[in-house]
């Protein structure tokens, strides 16, 4: 077992070597084409020229063809050979005229097997039909010179110069495909970074989104409240300074409740340490809101000036932490387009039924398109317009959910949400 391992290490050092040294010619060769087109047609000149002084009378037919023309015939079979990688086709039409008066005088030079260098570079680079084409300016040269010279012998003459124009052609075929199956690797794998980025750059829409959401929820709620308890405060301070006081404690406390929001949604963006130098830690976490939360909410709104009912109706079931925040915001931003846009002496209803998943209905009695006051009081437009709806619509929509918006239908007026989330598959 030692032997065959130090075997195969040996082999395969070797094969490293020798595809090391294939991948530095074919570097070589994209770097410096026509210097390597140059090298090997100088090379295939020089032999053609030594055969033509002397050594084709070793093996031609005909040993009385005039040494111009052998010159001549060695010329034109290997000078073309330099322009074989862009005009493979029309070289080997070049060639093939030298080819049959080599084979017609009886010449038969050995410069002509340089025309598979040529068959070579035409299965490689064309279209594999023109293989015929090289077939059959090839073939005609071989018949000529073994009806002419039928001595030299058939097999030898047409055989096996028509094999060897198969295994060249077949060795070009198999380069090729790996040639265009490295091509698809390399094409699938910038396919596959392209898919990559943009992945990532829907990735980050998606968050920057939900991060506009959750930042026009935490701001557009508490700064409701806040102008709702401020206004309140200011009638109060003539008549009853205690409740003054107590709306500047329900500003300051709703104020910090919205900084610490901020500041917590922000540390988690934020990549650089705070201080420049030291390691920030990790942001501060807590988790989002449920609705175990909306007591709290409901107490803010209440404070802020607007009377809510709230109504569960069915038995509670467990909901993943999404869909909690969603039904979370949904209501919080029902409130706060009321708290915006009902105008004043609104009241508000908010209703969760359990059954096949969870439903919310948000109700009020304020302004809405064809309440009292309709839409010369300015409500019910304003509400339609916006990021609040749009950003209720998406969130239900990450659940499949429906969320459904308008004004009331006259006489009683006011506006209506409707949520409706399915019940989670999981679950």
């Amino acid at each position: 077992m030692g032997d065959v391992e130090q075997r195969a290490g040996e082999v395969g050092v070797l094969t490293a070597r020798v595809q090391a040294a294939l991948h530095r010619v074919r570097a070589f060769d994209r770097r410096r084409p026509l210097l390597w087109d140059a090298l090997l047609t100088g090379f295939f000149v020089v032999a053609a020229l030594t055969d033509a002084r002397g050594g084709w009378r070793h093996i031609t037919a005909n040993p009385h063809v005039p040494v111009g023309l052998v010159l001549l015939l060695s010329l034109m079979l290997s000078v073309p050979l330099l322009w074989r990688r862009w005009r493979p086709l029309a070289v080997l039409g070049v060639m093939a005229p030298a080819a049959l008066v080599s084979q017609w005088t009886g010449a038969l030079l050995q410069a002509e097997l340089v025309q598979h260098v040529v068959v070579f570079n035409i299965a490689l680079r064309l279209p594999l039909r023109r293989l015929w084409w090289a077939a059959a300016l090839l073939v005609p040269p071989l018949v000529v010179g073994s009806v002419r010279f039928p001595r030299a012998g058939w097999d030898q003459l047409v055989v096996t110069p028509l094999w060897a124009f198969s295994l060249v052609a077949l060795g070009a075929l198999v380069v090729r495909t790996r040639q265009e199956y490295t091509a698809s690797l390399v094409e699938r794998a910038r396919q596959l970074e392209v898919e990559r980025d943009q992945q990532a750059r829907l990735a980050a829409a998606a968050e920057r989104a939900r991060i506009a959401r959750e930042m026009h929820d935490i701001i557009g709620h508490n700064l409701s409240v806040i102008t709702g308890l401020a206004d309140g405060g200011r009638y109060a301070a003539v008549k009853s300074p205690e409740r003054a006081a107590q709306a500047l404690d329900g500003i300051a406390s709703t104020s910090r409740q919205a900084l610490t929001e901020l500041r917590r949604l922000l540390g988690v963006l934020r990549d650089e340490p705070a201080d420049g130098g030291a390691e920030a830690g990790p942001p501060e976490l807590s988790p989002q809101p449920a609705l175990a939360d909306l007591d709290q909410l409901l107490d803010g709104v209440r404070a802020a000036g607007l009377p809510v009912r709230f109504t569960v109706r069915g038995e509670a079931s467990p909901l993943p932490p999404g869909r909690q925040l969603t039904v979370y915001r949904v209501v919080q931003e029902a409130l706060t387009n009321t708290l915006k846009h009902a105008g004043p002496g609104a009241t508000a209803t908010v209703e969760v039924s359990y059954g096949d998943g969870v439903a919310v209905r948000v109700t009020d009695t304020g302004w809405g398109g064809a309440g009292p006051g309709g839409a010369a009081a300015g409500g019910g437009p304003g509400r339609v317009r916006g990021r609040g709806l749009t950003g209720m619509r998406e969130r239900a929509a990450l659940y499949d959910g429906v969320l459904e918006a308008g004004p009331l239908p006259a006489p009683a007026g006011g506006w209506r949400v409707h949520l409706r989330l399915p019940k989670d598959p999981v679950t």
